[in-house]
């Protein structure tokens, strides 16, 4: 839970990247037949800033059912006359269009992953993998390569290529993102030992940490999030199916975050603690943002060329014991008023924080072990991640505290220079450490977006 800001669409109008040509949609949407392809030309979301909000960039007002009925009047869409391939007909032309919610698209091809850099998401799924007994380095490139084109197809919001569950027949692509990472065990299992990067040795014990094994790690990660839950979970639902028979799921979590457009106006996300979570998140417009978060193209080992390592963790919050400070000790812990995320030293969230600045009485206006003030990259040899959490609520245990905290989930170059210095210094004195718990974490190595006509990890599993 460090002190960087949630990486949403930036207010500032960051540019997204465009997939080429005009801005329309030539594949067929999830209402029309399941096969087939062509060339993806629909505008991307935004890339996070600071502060953040959930909303997408003006785009043409093209929606699934547009698509549908233009098919329709072209003779392309598989409907009531056409056979039982697709959907439904082509529904009537004063169907209105879909909403900007639905309308936000991320493109599965590119430099990166999706899901990375993109804005924060509604809903998101997580969920590791182990590979079946027997199975190894060509089962599993089997498997990438069908959740590749399962990935690209949702992404696109199409149906998924085998058994479409309906699920999300009526949705736009929603700016479904979907991202694959490779766990330490997935290359003794592949026989890849040689190609294990040594930025994927197991992160060191924390005194926080009470870690549940049977949902820590794992020889494959999914990340899914999207703006609808229906498509969330119909991402999840297709990539379970299509593990088929080479892997099992080994855990499964669930998590959220505000919907874009529920605020007046773009602002940082809060965490269920109701402070305003993370000020200084890497900004893409950043010049070293690519040094700090993404694997140079020179890297070592070359497949992880433009990737990234995610650490994942479940931190448990004990809401029951936070909620019963006031809120001036709530403010102390944190080290930021909770109204508006500025800092105790004065001004607005995003006025540089005075920590040399004291009190009438001679202590520091932000506490010594302040959050805000432990997690500062400058107080970490400029250590910094970028977050891109989802808040989980898993129901109530027996005494009626809340299951409830934050899937944090970050990214960097390197681990051993992102999350590990900046977590160790939390263990030697975080105010805040006292209300959470650790108790899941997961480290992986999640490599660079495929290239058009590749799946991901190919460059590990055929090189």
């Amino acid at each position: 839970m460090a002190d960087q800001s949630t990486p949403e669409a930036s207010p500032e109008g960051i540019p997204s990247q465009k997939a080429p040509g005009h801005p329309t949609a030539e594949r067929s949407p999830r209402g029309a037949a399941a096969k087939g392809s062509s060339k993806r030309t629909v505008p991307v979301r935004s890339a996070p800033g600071e502060p953040a909000s959930g909303s997408v960039l003006p785009r043409a007002a093209i929606s699934r059912r547009r698509l549908l009925g233009t098919a329709g009047a072209t003779g392309l869409a598989l409907g009531a006359a056409g056979g039982a391939a697709g959907y439904a007909a082509a529904p009537s032309a004063k169907t209105p269009p879909l909403t900007s919610l639905g309308t936000g698209r991320a493109m599965f091809h590119g430099k990166h992953q999706p899901g990375i850099t993109d804005a924060l998401q509604a809903r998101g799924h997580l969920a590791a993998f182990d590979l079946a007994p027997g199975a190894g380095r060509k089962e599993a490139a089997a498997l990438l390569r069908r959740w590749s084109v399962t990935a690209e197809r949702l992404m696109a919001g199409e149906a998924a290529p085998h058994d479409d569950t309906d699920v999300a027949r009526d949705a736009g692509p929603s700016a479904l993102t979907i991202t694959f990472g490779f766990g330490n065990s997935f290359f003794s299992r592949t026989g890849l030992e040689k190609q294990r990067p040594s930025a994927l040795d197991p992160l060191p014990d924390f005194s926080s940490d009470r870690l549940d094994k049977s949902r820590s790690d794992g020889d494959l990660w999914v990340q899914i999030g999207a703006d609808d839950a229906l498509v969330a979970f119909h991402a999840l639902r297709a990539i379970q199916k299509e593990a088929g028979g080479a892997a099992r799921l080994r855990w499964q979590m669930n998590g959220f975050n505000r919907s874009p457009g529920a605020t007046a106006h773009p602002m940082t996300a809060r965490n269920l603690m109701g402070q305003i979570d993370g000020t200084r998140n890497p900004k893409p417009t950043d010049t070293d943002f690519d040094r700090r978060i993404f694997v140079p193209a020179s890297g070592d080992p070359a497949w992880m060329a433009n990737g990234s390592y995610a650490v994942v963790r479940r931190i448990r919050m004990l809401l029951d014991d936070w909620e019963k400070l006031s809120l001036q000790t709530q403010e102390a812990v944190i080290g930021r008023r909770k109204s508006d995320g500025a800092p105790l030293s004065g001004g607005t969230e995003t006025t540089e924080m005075d920590l040399e600045k004291s009190g009438a009485d001679g202590t520091p206006v932000v506490p010594l072990n302040a959050h805000a003030r432990i997690t500062r990259p400058d107080r970490n040899g400029g250590a910094a991640m970028l977050r891109r959490p989802f808040s989980f609520h898993d129901g109530f245990d027996a005494d009626g505290a809340p299951d409830a905290g934050l899937l944090f989930i970050c990214w960097q170059a390197d681990p051993v220079r992102g999350f590990v210095p900046v977590q160790r210094k939390l263990d030697r004195g975080d105010a805040l450490s006292p209300f959470i718990r650790h108790e899941a974490s997961g480290l992986f190595a999640v490599p660079g977006g495929a290239a058009q006509g590749e799946y991901v990890g190919q460059r590990l599993l055929e090189g």
